[in-house]
């Protein structure tokens, strides 16, 4: 049960959904535990759903994964309080049917799902080890995404299914590139696929747009805590501590599409990420 005890580990989109799910999961086997989450109320309801067994090996520090400074300040503060960090579990997903930019003015899907989740772990590489392991939440969807180096914002003809499958195909890439990177540091980095699962994902929370779609579907999806089993099984499990830059849904090693396997594409989007987060 307490497999992790003395590993620290990040989940972002701790509070509901699957990040909560796979919050959870750590928990049990013994890690501490960073949640990282947007909204402060909707991450207290969910800290203390986490510690109501008395559980003090987490805790909550907010982050806007579209604001490069939170994104900053949040790795400040976890360096201040942990010195080093075993697994990093990028898990928080933004979708709109409508195109909404980032404080930088990034397209928000492109600039959540890829680039708060890129300036996020190349901020926290530096308290990574041999051993510590780095799961990239990405999905089927990358399958049919093409990434827009000449107008990566969609600033024309945007539609949302353009938009997402961007997103996730450039967190397929970024973690094919990122694992070359850091191999000879012994850091591992694997993405996968979650299936469907019912989570808020899609559903705007001012308005409550999307609940009724959401509530009618839910029969067919995996709960959140089915869908969260590849992302804990890359986290945790000794049969996976050795492979990297790998594709995987159900727990098994997956196909990913042609594009998401060229090397020269995920070396070109790694280097206009950075420096996107630099300018």
């Amino acid at each position: 049960m307490d497999r992790l005890s003395g590993k620290v580990a990040i989940v972002t989109g701790a509070n509901s959904g699957m990040g909560l799910a796979t919050a959870r999961a750590l928990l049990d086997k013994g890690a501490t535990v960073i949640m990282l989450c947007r909204n402060e109320n909707r991450g207290r309801e969910a800290l203390a759903k986490l510690t109501s067994d008395g559980n003090g090996r987490t805790y909550l520090i907010l982050c806007d994964l579209g604001d490069y400074d939170s994104i900053r300040s949040f790795a400040a503060q976890v360096k201040e309080r942990f010195d080093h960090l075993d697994i990093l579990v990028n898990n928080a997903g933004f979708i709109s049917l409508k195109r909404e930019e980032t404080k930088e003015g990034l397209e928000k899907q492109f600039g959540i799902n890829h680039i708060g989740h890129f300036l996020l772990t190349t901020e926290l590489l530096d308290l990574m080890v041999e051993g510590s392991r780095i799961v990239n939440v990405a999905s089927g969807a990358h399958k049919t995404g093409k990434i827009h180096f000449d107008d990566i914002n969609l600033s024309k003809g945007f539609n949302v299914i353009k938009a997402y499958s961007q997103s996730k195909l450039a967190n397929v890439l970024f973690t094919r590139e990122l694992a070359r990177r850091v191999a000879d540091r012994g850091i591992t980095v694997n993405c996968c696929h979650p299936g469907a699962v019912a989570t808020n994902i899609g559903i705007d929370r001012d308005t409550g747009f999307g609940k009724t779609i959401t509530g009618m579907l839910k029969p067919f999806f995996q709960t959140p805590e089915e869908g969260a089993r590849t992302a804990i099984f890359l986290a945790t499990d000794e049969s996976v501590k050795d492979i990297t830059g790998e594709y995987f849904y159900k727990c098994r090693p997956a196909k990913s599409s042609k594009r998401s396997k060229d090397p020269d594409l995920a070396r070109k989007l790694y280097e206009f990420s950075d420096n996107l987060i630099r300018r």
